[in-house]
């Protein structure tokens, strides 16, 4: 109980930071210089409050979804899920994005990237054992392809994330995959590349990892997963 009483209130704080956040932004973009003065490449300029607020307007949306998710499917999502998820949202978005973490911190995106593909991974296998273990489905899926299932689902989710970013940097002019340098340098051929495949290559470096350890605990019934297991009230599951 104590922990759940933990994990709403991490997720009200984050929710919380992410709408100080828009006002703050809003209000910043107005102040903003459209260019940065070249002697000072370092002030943020309008597109830089433009990316900061469309993230945190997506991160205080994506608070709402678990609530959402527990009235429209009845899903019971268990507390370490729920604070895992606040804190990448929080990582990522106001340290990230709002205190620049993304350049002042080496490889920032890197581990949260690798968070991602771990959590991702741990969800799709939450997914599909609630199809599983159902009466109402009258087939058993083998840990090998759960296991398969899970790692081609936390894969695809990153590839969106990608393409999320592809369509922010063509229509805001920003820098999420980051093809150019801090100080607006192009980044030209196979290096303005790197960022969007590395963060690829550790998605699916974290959902491996995860995916490996679901198949061996399904395998052995080892049960290592189960605290990261998303449940569906009113299901009565096979033993």
């Amino acid at each position: 109980m104590r922990r759940t009483f933990a994990g709403k209130k991490l997720m009200y704080f984050v929710f919380f930071t992410f709408i100080g956040s828009i006002v703050y932004t809003a209000v910043r973009i107005v102040a903003a210089p459209t260019v940065a003065p070249s002697s000072d490449v370092t002030i943020r300029v309008k597109s830089d409050y433009v990316l900061m607020l469309a993230q945190c307007v997506l991160g205080a949306s994506a608070m709402l979804i678990p609530g959402l998710l527990r009235r429209l499917t009845r899903l019971n999502i268990p507390s370490v899920m729920l604070i895992m998820y606040a804190v990448f949202l929080y990582c990522a978005i106001y340290l990230g994005e709002v205190r620049n973490f993304y350049y002042s911190i080496p490889h920032w995106d890197t581990i949260l990237h690798t968070f991602s593909g771990v959590a991702l991974g741990a969800l799709g296998f939450s997914l599909v054992t609630i199809l599983n273990k159902s009466d109402s489905v009258m087939f058993s899926l083998s840990p090998l392809f759960i296991s398969l299932f899970s790692f081609c689902f936390a894969l695809s989710l990153g590839i969106l994330w990608e393409v999320y970013e592809f369509l922010v940097d063509c229509f805001l002019n920003t820098n999420m995959q980051k093809y150019a340098l801090e100080t607006g340098e192009m980044l030209i051929g196979q290096i303005a590349l790197v960022d969007t495949m590395k963060d690829l290559i550790v998605d699916a470096v974290g959902a491996f990892v995860i995916t490996s350890i679901g198949f061996i605990s399904l395998k052995y019934k080892k049960g290592w997963l189960e605290k990261f297991q998303v449940k569906r009230f009113g299901i009565r599951n096979r033993v």
